[in-house]
Order: structure tokens, then C-alpha cells, then sequence
């Protein structure tokens, strides 16, 4: 989130940092494909039941199409303002998650529940600790949380910092040991130039015994007289300026207190070498917004298996080789001219398609109103060939809401049903959307959960911040709610075969901007969700889907030698089918899924 806050003493340094994110714009990918995209989101016009919730703070109207509330946990009082609900200082924030608990961050400090009965969550700890919206991960015994305000204090304490410079002051990663989750131990605190919005764990197969911290800083540069080495820079060809890169901290994880940064590369370089070498700001041509230079990363996701990241950065999207993860390469840059601010990025399993987010309004205006355009405030999604991106259409949430309601895209994750790229993703106010996007050039939402407005009479910031899918379940951080659990329910846009599949993914650890590759174990309910799509699209005859289907039952009853053999032949007669079908590639992993039930009766 773009930042503001009540706090009187933050006010002047927030309203200088956080105003030029709301009238920024990027420049473009073709117009062309926004229409023809946004026409296929679904559920649109007065029929939407999200249209005229009641508003209210914990009684407000609720609606949800294929997705059920089936858990919450209310935001703690020491998290919690009630004379101003929509007080910066209390805000919730993002999610880490690890075994059976979920990490909260928030401006106010962090919030550790108990979700091992995702039905009823449990809040297990909480720390005061303000200085930024807290962005978390979690990597075995340690706990990583963004700080980027100037009151943040070393000490974690609630009076913030009075003086320009401090020696009090404390803008960067702390890293808490919770191996005694209920006593945290803040075991290093590393100070960077820019503070910490948000920060990526990365991991080095290669280099088991460290992680690294990529801090993105998008807050103003402090002063050198506070913290050695800070220069705001006199112009854009000054080299010693903070800006124009991100900082990197390796942590020993057998000796956390001795994080420190290794590097802060320049990622924004042109191929003379010159720092700012993308976006430089301004206007794009009639119908555009304007856009701050691109000197920042808002975020940066990782996705290991592929060695690449794709980071959103101000006025650009960027791809990074991070095959050496303390040397990080820009390898790519796109930009958009629908675009206000790039915010997050998401890859698709393959890692051939990149979903980059904007934050039109910096979270904290109305941006999914009637009268706003489709493409802004929304999703750009483009493919991936090699180093290559190219744009291929949008999503936006597919129903207006009103003038009380902070809207536009923000933080989600991946749902792992094999043979489709479906998203959820939280929308603020404008709720949970989950959309399938398969097919980039024509996304479409598949379910959604929503909330009415705060209050009726004005805007007050809330709704939902991130939102993910995790070990079958997905959760949502509310900005003043708290917490909420919500399953995926059965449609005709999304089989049960299809929800229990993408439930045999499980993960120990996971931090939404280190993505993982999902991998599905050979199991009859992922053959059976591969045919369930085969049957919705018509991608095979229906003679021969009914034979599948019997087929898979009959051999899911047999056993050793017997099943195996059924299996095989199995195997066999879908390969055949797939030279002739109309979607011969999720014949053919049908084909496969079954091949390895086979191999594994062995």
C-alpha cells in the first residue's frame, strides 16, 4: 500500500512521498487487447449481488459466489484504533506463513495466528512494534519485518523519533528469532537508506547456510549524518545517490546477528551504465497519466525454479536473472501507459506468462468505480519467451464500487490446480477475486467474496490487503477486520476434482514473494481434474471422456500387478487420443499423470 496516516509528525514526510503515487502512470503495452479483455471478467452490471452491500465495521453486508467464509479472527485491541478505524498507525498488512501459523504484519507491529483449525483462528502472539506496514516472511526459526517510517525506533518503541536525525531512528529489516514464538528475540536490525516497504526472502540452493533480504525502499532517502553513506543525490548522474537501486542482506542463519548488506545493485542502468536508465517520468500523450521516474522497486517476486524475479518498479516492470541471487541482472523492462504505479508480480506455474499489478490511487483512493477505465487500477499480463515479454490483455475486477470503497488490484497468489493458471487476489474494498488466466488475452473471474463499504457517508481505509491460497485454504488479511479464511467451493467454472487437486500441493514455509513451483504427486483426482477441463471445453469427444472416466474408476479399484497393467494400457490409449483431440496437451498430461500412477504401484 501507498501510504498516508493521521499521525500528526508523519503527515508532512508521508504527504511528499505518497502523493506522487497517486498521479503516477506508466507508459505502454497496447490498448488494443484492454476492451476485448475486460469484456470476459464475468460478473458485471446491476445483477452483481456485490452491488448495494449494507456498510458498516463488523456488521456489514456480505456476499460470495464459489467462495465460502468459513473462518475469522478479530483484529486484537492493542492492533486496533476505534476512534479512527482507518488510522494508518493500526492498519493490517501482509501474510508469511509457516507449519499451521500465519504471520501478519501491520503498521502497528505483527500478529502471529494459529490456523491448524483454519475454521477457527486463533491468535497466538503479538508484538507492538511501528514503523511501516511490517511486511514479513519467515525462514525456519526467523522472523523478517519491513521498517520504513521515521518514527520507526531501534527499540521497537510507540513514541516515535523527534529529531531530523537520530541515533534512536530505525529504517530497514529487523530480524526476530521465534524459535519460543510467544518470547521473539530481535536479534539483528540492519538500517538501510530507504527503509523498507517491502522485502523478498530469497534462497540459493547453491548456498544452503544464508538467505537474502531484497529490500525494496521506496520511502525518501535519510540523511548521511544519520546513517553513513545515504545521499539524496544532486542529479541523475550522480553515482553515490540511494536512489536507483536496491539493497541486498545476506543472513547467516546459523549467526542472523551478523546480516549485513552485500550489495545494493543498480537495476534501473542503461546499457551505457547509466543509473536511471528507464522510465525517466512525465506524461505519455493524451489519455496517459504521468509517472514518477522509475528510482524504486515497489516489490520483487521471486521465482527460484525458473532463476528469474519479475519486479514492479514505479514506472516500469522488470525481469531479473537471479541465478546469483547477490548479483541480480536486469534482463528485461516493459511499461505501460494504463499504468499508474507498478505494485507486484505474479509468474504462472510454467513461468510463460508474468501478471504484473497497479496500484492506481496507492490503495488509498476509489479506483474501481463505474467511470474508471478497465485498464487502470488493474492487472497487465503479459507472456514470457526467454527474456522477451510481450502484452497480451488486463484484469480488472469486473463490478464497480462506490465512492466509500478504497479499490484497485493488489497482493494474491497462484492457486494450484493443474492445467490452469488461476489467481485470488485482494482488491481492498472491492473484496476477493478469484480468476482464471489460462488464456491471457482473456481473463475472467471464477469466484468472489465481498464486503460493503465501511461507512456509508465517507472512505475509510479497509478491506483487503493480500490475499492467498496456502495448504488448501485461502486466507485474507483485513486492513481493519483482522483475519479471514474463505475455501473454494465447486461451480461450473471449477470442479471438486479440480479444488482436491490443487489440495494435494503443500508447502512447509510460504512467502508470497518467494513463489514456489507447484508439483502434484500422481494421484486419480489430478487425471480426473484434467478431464473435468477437458469436458468443459469440449477438448474431447464425450464418448471418449465417458470411457476415461469409467476407465479411472475401474483401475483405482484394482490393486499391484493388475492396476498397473490397466494403467499402462491406459496410457497407451491416451496417447492415441491426443493426436486427435482438440486439446491434445491436457490429453497428454492426463496421459502422463496416469503413466506415473503406474510407475508408482511399482
Amino acid at each position: 500500500m501507498t501510504s498516508s496516516s493521521t499521525i500528526l509528525p508523519l503527515l508532512i514526510q508521508r504527504a511528499s512521498h505518497y502523493l506522487r503515487h497517486l498521479t503516477i502512470a506508466v507508459v505502454s503495452v497496447a490498448a488494443a487487447t484492454s476492451a476485448a479483455a475486460q469484456s470476459d471478467n464475468g460478473s458485471t452490471g446491476h445483477a452483481d449481488p456485490r452491488i448495494g452491500l449494507r456498510p458498516g465495521w463488523n456488521d456489514a453486508g456480505q456476499v460470495a459466489r464459489n467462495l465460502q467464509l468459513i473462518g475469522h479472527g478479530a483484529k486484537p485491541q492493542n492492533f486496533l484504533n476505534t476512534k479512527d478505524l482507518g488510522d494508518f498507525g493500526f492498519l493490517n498488512g501482509d501474510l508469511a506463513f509457516t507449519g499451521n501459523y500465519a504471520f501478519q504484519g501491520g503498521f502497528n507491529g505483527y500478529q502471529v495466528w494459529d490456523i491448524s483449525n483454519p475454521a477457527s483462528p486463533k491468535l497466538r502472539f503479538s508484538l507492538v512494534c511501528p514503523g511501516g506496514q511490517g511486511d514479513p516472511s519467515v525462514y525456519k526459526n526467523l522472523l523478517f519485518l519491513s521498517v520504513e517510517e521515521t518514527r520507526g525506533r531501534i527499540d521497537c518503541g510507540t513514541q516515535g523519533v523527534a529529531d531530523t536525525v537520530s541515533a534512536e531512528r530505525f529504517r530497514g529489516i529487523r530480524i526476530f528469532d521465534v524459535t519460543d514464538m510467544d518470547h521473539p528475540k530481535q536479534v539483528a536490525a540492519v538500517q538501510t537508506c530507504r527503509g523498507s516497504h517491502t522485502h523478498t526472502l530469497v534462497t540459493d540452493p547453491n548456498d544452503p547456510a544464508n538467505v537474502y533480504i531484497y529490500v525494496s525502499g521506496t520511502g525518501p532517502v535519510r540523511s548521511g549524518s544519520e546513517l553513513a553513506g545515504c545521499a539524496r543525490g544532486a542529479s541523475l548522474s550522480d553515482t553515490t545517490t540511494s536512489l536507483f537501486r536496491i539493497d541486498i542482506i545476506k543472513v547467516p542463519l546459523a549467526a542472523p546477528q551478523n546480516a549485513r548488506i552485500v550489495n545494493s545493485p543498480r537495476i534501473f542502468a542503461d546499457s551505457s551504465g547509466a543509473i536511471a536508465g528507464l522510465w525517466k517520468g512525465g506524461a505519455h500523450g493524451e489519455g496517459t497519466q504521468t509517472t514518477s521516474e522509475t528510482n524504486q522497486c515497489h516489490d520483487i517476486t521471486v521465482y527460484s525454479a525458473i532463476g528469474l524475479a519479475a519486479g514492479a518498479c514505479s514506472g516500469n516492470g522488470i525481469l531479473l536473472d537471479v541465478r546469483d541471487p547477490a548479483n541480480p541482472k536486469r534482463v528485461a523492462a516493459v511499461i505501460d501507459p494504463n499504468f499508474a504505479y507498478w505494485h507486484s508480480a505474479t509468474f504462472n506455474n510454467a513461468g510463460t506468462t508474468v501478471l504484473y499489478s497497479d496500484e492506481w490511487g496507492g490503495g488509498m483512493a476509489p479506483r474501481c468505480r463505474a467511470t474508471d477505465k478497465p485498464t487502470w487500477g488493474a492487472d497487465a499480463i503479459f507472456t514470457r519467451s526467454g527474456n522477451n515479454l510481450t502484452p497480451a490483455g488486463y484484469y480488472k475486477l469486473p463490478v464497480a464500487q462506490t465512492e466509500q470503497e478504497n479499490c484497485v488490484a493488489h497482493n494474491g497468489s497462484l492457486i494450484p490446480v493443474p492445467g490452469r493458471d488461476i489467481m485470488v487476489q485482494g482488491w481492498y474494498q472491492g473484496g476477493v477475486s478469484v480468476f482464471d488466466f489460462t488464456d491471457p488475452a482473456h481473463a475472467k473471474e471464477i469466484a468472489f467474496f465481498d464486503r460493503g463499504p465501511m461507512d456509508s457517508t465517507k472512505l475509510i481505509l479497509g478491506g483487503d490487503w493480500g490475499t492467498y491460497w496456502y495448504n488448501g485454504h485461502i486466507y485474507a488479511s483485513e486492513i481493519d477486520r483482522g483475519l479471514d479464511v474463505l475455501d473454494l467451493k465447486p461451480s461450473d467454472q471449477l470442479s471438486q476434482n479440480e479444488i482436491d487437486a490443487a489440495k494435494l500441493v503443500h508447502f512447509d514455509v510460504f512467502n508470497p514473494q518467494n513463489q514456489p513451483k507447484f508439483v502434484w504427486p500422481a494421484s486419480f483426482v489430478v487425471a480426473r481434474a484434467y478431464l473435468d477441463q477437458l469436458v468443459r471445453e469440449n477438448g474431447i469427444s464425450r464418448e471418449r471422456s465417458t470411457t476415461i472416466a469409467r476407465d479411472l474408476a475401474r483401475a483405482e479399484k484394482l490393486k499391484g500387478a493388475s492396476q498397473r497393467a490397466a494403467l499402462t494400457r491406459m496410457a497407451a490409449a491416451l496417447d492415441q487420443d491426443a493426436r486427435k483431440a482438440s486439446d491434445p496437451a491436457r490429453v497428454q498430461a492426463i496421459a502422463a499423470t496416469v503413466r506415473d500412477l503406474a510407475k508408482s504401484r511399482a
